[in-house]
């Protein structure tokens, strides 16, 4: 069932991981095309502000999954309403501060980001302010969008987040076009007002889910909590650190390029890069995407202590993370000159086919850099998720600053010249893989596996010999799959009344589910049983991808009446000392303490 809610989730996470992403590569493209290379340049130089807002929106957003990882997993639901109104508020309260400062301050934030030896024109500063000024009106959406992933994909609205997304493309893409009309000409600031209306557009489709009575998470003032705040900053800390280190890599690399040159040179290798990083970061949505998805599952994983579904977990992170990237590398290698020509249009004054020449090849060098680049991105977030903030942090300043900038200034000062920038980031990302690599094998002092990567220490969760799984896809396969449990149950000793009590409750659920969650509909469902024995105690999980039933509820709601249509339900409860029901990710997860 691993794979299958790993794939289910991933497509919606990639998207929703592009949404800051695609309107940058919409916006570049129009400007590169319609405003021109000087446009695009300023753009870029901009690029840090833009990066900054959103390591404020992925770094709550990692924040959220990790602590609602752990209290959707003990079914908190007090826990997750203080979680979902802490986050609105933290988000909206950073937000409105951060425009503010930007709007105040602009002038000497734009003379910062155009730091060079010569003076900057005064066409590239009034670009590169006009753009801030459109863009910092929506940074309030721009930031709660990006926190309203995890909560969808946590309440399984996985549809309404690819809904947000197209709705957030498409409205950008027809802004961009309008805005270079002839009749609107709004330049810089109208590309940037044009980002700012696609991401409210985007926050007004989330907000159909917030809306619903049914959504598991439930919005309330008296909620808000500060300590909540802190957890979501702390377990957010490495996010910070990640972008952070981007911030400054972006801008290293752009001072090395312009200080490269000379004139049109140095123009042409910061508007390669512009191109570049633009393709680029809506690749590495891919490998985010996986990420955002492994820590989600590993943070609920981790707090369960399920050692077995831990180790599956690192298996198909690595194996989507390296499928997915091994694709897009082919694809940017060979679409390499028409993806150039797509940004880059004739303008006078400008030599274009040397311009084209310099991001064609440079696309192609960037591109290797994308399967360790995903590894990395991937292990980053697991390893979040598990609360390895020291891995964590390793990585994002290895992968996203000091290994990657050395590779960068060191690799420009040879023959390779400009070349050598590209490359670098290709040194930079296998570098970072194999460190981190070094360190798990010194760590766990063993040879590398999944099991090695997950990092577990040894006390975690329960012995392989104290646990019984089994996944079965109809009631034939349950009775089989309890069978089984019967004898676990009787090889590690436990009395009869206990054994038969377990498959009590695990033939009654089953055929409830059976009957009932996998008639309602003709998708592909499937029931996963564990069972496992620990300091003298005796717990049953069931977990199902049917549609949404608590079972817990039912039986109180319905504990008083005397038909026979709740037998199962009661006669299963009367020998559980505690039950736990929580709908996460779309999976009805059940947990019980026998008595």
């Amino acid at each position: 069932m691993i794979k299958r809610i790993f794939r289910q989730m991933l497509l919606a996470q990639i998207l929703s991981s592009m949404t800051v992403m695609i309107c940058m590569l919409i916006d570049n493209i129009v400007i590169g095309r319609y405003l021109g290379i000087h446009a695009m340049t300023a753009y870029e130089l901009a690029s840090p502000i833009l990066l900054i807002f959103a390591a404020i929106g992925t770094t709550l957003s990692a924040g959220i999954q990790v602590q609602c990882g752990k209290t959707m997993s003990i079914s908190d639901r007090k826990a997750n309403n203080e979680c979902f109104s802490t986050a609105i508020v933290t988000a909206l309260a950073i937000a409105g501060t951060g425009l503010l400062i930007v709007m105040i301050f602009i002038d000497p934030i734009c003379r910062l980001l155009m730091f060079r030896a010569d003076n900057p024109t005064a066409e590239l500063f009034n670009n590169t302010k006009h753009y801030l000024q459109g863009f910092i009106i929506g940074a309030p959406a721009f930031i709660l969008a990006q926190i309203s992933v995890p909560f969808l994909q946590m309440s399984g609205n996985r549809k309404l987040l690819v809904i947000a997304v197209a709705s957030m493309t498409g409205a950008d893409i027809l802004l961009d076009f309008l805005n270079v009309t002839p009749f609107i000409n709004g330049g810089m600031f109208g590309m940037g007002m044009a980002s700012s209306i696609s991401y409210y557009v985007a926050l007004l489709v989330g907000l159909i889910a917030f809306l619903n009575k049914k959504f598991i998470f439930k919005f309330k003032l008296k909620s808000v909590r500060f300590k909540v705040t802190r957890k979501l900053l702390r377990y957010g800390l490495p996010t910070v650190i990640s972008q952070i280190s981007l911030v400054l890599l972006t801008y290293i690399v752009n001072q090395t390029l312009w200080r490269s040159g000379g004139g049109a040179d140095a123009d042409f290798g910061v508007a390669a890069y512009s191109v570049i990083s633009a393709v680029g970061n809506i690749c590495f949505s891919v490998g985010s995407g996986v990420g955002a998805v492994a820590m989600m599952l590993a943070s609920i994983f981790y707090t369960d202590e399920d050692r077995t579904s831990m180790t599956q977990l690192v298996k198909t992170m690595c194996y989507y993370a390296v499928l997915l990237n091994l694709i897009l590398t082919a694809v940017i290698a060979a679409a390499a000159w028409p993806i150039a020509n797509l940004f880059l249009a004739e303008q006078q004054g400008v030599d274009i086919d040397a311009a084209i020449g310099i991001t064609t090849l440079g696309l192609r060098l960037y591109s290797l850099c994308l399967i360790p680049a995903a590894l990395n991105a991937t292990f980053r977030h697991f390893y979040q998720g598990v609360n390895r903030r020291g891995m964590t942090n390793t990585i994002s300043v290895l992968q996203n600053l000091v290994l990657t900038a050395l590779f960068v200034v060191g690799l420009n000062m040879t023959p390779l010249g400009m070349n050598g920038v590209w490359l670098a980031f290709v040194c930079g990302e296998a570098s970072t893989f194999i460190v981190m690599s070094v360190i798990v094998r010194i760590r766990a002092r063993k040879r590398l596996s999944a099991e090695t990567y997950a990092l577990m220490r040894e006390n975690f969760g329960v012995k392989p010999e104290d646990c019984f799984e089994a996944s079965v896809a109809d009631l034939d396969g349950a009775i089989d799959a309890i069978a089984r449990a019967k004898d676990f149950c009787e090889e590690r000793g436990l009395d009869k009344d206990s054994t038969q009590n377990i498959a009590l409750c695990m033939e009654e659920l089953a055929k409830n589910i059976v009957s009932y969650g996998f008639a309602a509909d003709e998708k592909k469902h499937s029931i996963d049983f564990r069972l496992w024995l620990k300091d003298g105690k005796k717990f049953l999980r069931i977990r199902d991808n049917c549609v949404e039933f608590d079972p817990v509820r039912y039986r109180e709601t319905h504990r008083f009446e005397r038909s026979k249509s709740h037998t199962g339900i009661r006669l299963t409860m009367e020998h559980v000392a505690e039950a736990h029901y929580v709908n996460a990710l779309g999976l009805n997860n059940l947990t019980l303490e026998m008595k």
